[in-house]
């Protein structure tokens, strides 16, 4: 959905364009001493519209295009700017302080080269429903569409990867675009919005009366927050009568901050839950209900579940392809009940038999009032047969792996250390590949929002720039990267941001020396082709971590791994490179074979259900 604005204001030139200029145009409200409006250029409206919309820090790379928004940058300081050293990293990073905080994370890229950077980090945070603004400069209106000088239609681009966007037609428009944007982006299912703003918008000698809405309206976008009475009540009969029911929940449970309610609901009627990659952390991982994350590379317990169930409770997850594996044979004998604020999602894969449309948050609040009120219970007598059929599952597999590390460390291993020694109270981010599915099953999370990853595009190179974020956000919890050795790369030059601004994360790299799941793949799929899966060239990461300006430590050896390990924990105010040695051999399982149903799994190298 893209809009432009058009809305033309009054060309107010001469000299009272300056007259009541407002040099401290950063306060929390601009207003004009003697009560008539302020007047600013279009750089300082969007700056102050920031401000007044409660942004903190802005993530960006200035160029031409952009020049006018920095300078009035320069003069403010109620916002913190981020210098990255690309502007994907600076997407990413925009992208994580939303996961982590629940705010709406703000990207400054200039024209060109400078926006099509963002695109990846725009698309990773709209498959995974994170709001975001990002604005682009653009070359002057005049120069539109004469392959100028850094000329790309962002707004085109863009479009398939953007919840919404806007191009600033005049600079008087700035402040309701800004307050829209920040509306659409957080509302309803979150997103990305992108404000593409020309250059002669945001010049210095052009003011405008400045107004800041306090409200927004708009007739066109008016998302559900309140589920259907009826179809509440009809679900929770429903569940009420089953004998084998799973609480399958998703990444909206955490963007609807409902994780309280959620688990409040699965303890009332003691459900087994089961998470997505997304929603790790919406139920506390350690917790005897908690199955597990389901799907591709879910595990045997969360997976049989469902699979066997006879009502799936789907709460702000989206039936993504990772986790249902052959639609066709997808839980045969289920009902489902799915609650997404997003009524585009709902059947789109697999049809609910009782679809509920609004806030999660709120939906989940009304059942349990329902609940309560009726003081309703499931047959106490199938769900301990249910319980018991499900604990049998658990002694299978239960993660379990071969623990012979005389061909290097498990990597899963290296991840329940890592989980031992942080109390599993560490903030961790992943790339994408073995180590992120290592790091999703062995790395057990209460809490929501403390594990950040790429998961509808599986994005690798955002690990670093997200525990760069994260580390901004709450400077006094451990953050960790878990990477690996092709994936760190990607966005490596991002060492050098967090020494300028002292964000002492710990990188935890499992290195295998090739790209993991590829190599995975090339065994199971190809016969061990293993085409262009090695990584021959590798940097010594410890001199590169030096060579930044922070602390680089190799480990090797299995039996000093928990003591460097907790040393590099130890040093709470630099940055540690912990490049780990381990298995090249090993494999991520359980793993759901491809084109069948749930329950159909590679459970071990030669072992399948």
């Amino acid at each position: 959905m893209t809009v432009t604005q058009t809305t033309q204001a009054p060309n107010m030139t001469g000299e009272n364009q300056t007259a009541h200029a407002a040099p401290n145009f950063d306060k929390k409200t601009a207003k004009a001493s003697a009560g008539e409006p302020v007047m600013m250029s279009g750089a300082e409206m969007l700056v102050q519209a920031l401000i007044d919309e409660g942004v903190e820090y802005i993530f960006g790379y200035p160029g031409g295009a952009v020049l006018h928004i920095y300078d009035a940058l320069f003069k403010q300081d109620s916002i913190e700017h981020i210098l990255v050293r690309h502007e994907q990293a600076a997407g990413h990073m925009a992208d994580a302080y939303s996961r982590v905080t629940g705010q709406t994370g703000v990207v400054l890229a200039t024209s060109g080269p400078g926006a099509t950077n963002t695109v990846t980090a725009i698309a990773t945070a709209f498959m995974d429903s994170i709001p975001m603004v990002i604005i682009s400069g653009q070359v002057p209106s005049s120069l539109i569409g004469d392959d100028a000088f850094q000329e790309t239609d962002m707004i085109g681009v863009s479009r398939p990867v953007v919840k919404h966007s806007f191009q600033v037609r005049h600079a008087s428009e700035i402040p309701e675009i800004v307050r829209k944007a920040f509306y659409i982006a957080s509302s309803g299912r979150p997103g990305p919005v992108v404000i593409d703003v020309p250059k002669d918008k945001t010049a210095p000698n052009e003011k405008f009366p400045y107004h800041f809405p306090e409200s927004v309206s708009m007739r066109s976008y008016q998302p559900s927050v309140r589920g259907h009475s009826g179809q509440i009540r009809k679900a929770i009969e429903t569940l009420i009568a089953a004998k084998r029911p799973v609480l399958y929940s998703g990444g909206g449970v955490i963007a609807s901050n409902a994780s309280a309610e959620l688990t409040a609901l699965a303890r009332l009627l003691n459900l087994p839950v089961t998470n997505t990659l997304m929603g790790l952390g919406a139920y506390p991982g350690s917790d005897k209900q908690f199955l597990g994350m389901l799907g591709m590379h879910g595990t045997y317990e969360a997976n049989m579940t469902m699979h066997n169930s006879d009502v799936i409770l789907a709460v702000g997850a989206r039936f993504d392809d990772r986790v249902t594996n052959n639609t066709q044979k997808f839980c045969p004998n289920a009902k489902i009940i799915h609650i997404d604020i997003d009524p585009a999602s709902i059947s789109k894969t697999i049809n609910a038999h009782i679809p509920i449309v609004g806030d999660v948050k709120n939906v989940l609040s009304d059942m349990l009032a329902v609940l309560t009120e009726n003081n309703a219970q499931l047959d106490q007598a199938a769900l301990n047969d249910w319980w018991a059929q499900i604990n049998e599952w658990r002694k299978r597999h239960g993660l379990r792996y071969d623990k012979d590390d005389s061909n290097g460390m498990k990597p899963q291993h290296v991840v329940e250390r890592l989980y031992e020694l942080t109390h599993g109270k560490a903030i961790i981010t992943s790339d994408v590949g073995q180590h992120q599915m290592f790091a999703a099953l062995y790395y057990k999370y209460d809490e929501p929002r403390q594990w950040l990853n790429s998961g509808g595009l599986g994005t690798m190179g955002v690990g670093l720039p997200y525990a760069m974020a994260a580390k901004l956000a709450n400077p006094e919890r451990d953050v960790v990267c878990i990477t690996g050795e092709g994936s760190i790369q990607m966005n490596i030059q991002e060492l050098s941001t967090c020494l300028q601004y002292n964000l002492p994360v710990k990188i935890l790299n499992l290195n295998n020396a090739q790209l993991g799941m590829v190599k995975q793949w090339q065994d199971m799929i190809y016969e061990g082709r293993h085409s262009h899966s090695y990584m021959d060239s590798l940097p010594d990461f410890v001199k590169l971590a030096e060579a930044y300006g922070h602390v680089g430590i190799q480990i090797t050896d299995p039996a000093k791994l928990d003591e460097q390990l907790a040393y590099a924990l130890s040093l709470k105010d630099r940055l540690v490179f912990i490049d780990v040695l381990v298995d090249k051999n090993e494999h991520v399982y359980p793993m759901q074979l491809a084109g069948q149903s749930m329950r159909d799994m590679w459970l071990a190298k030669g072992e399948r259900t």
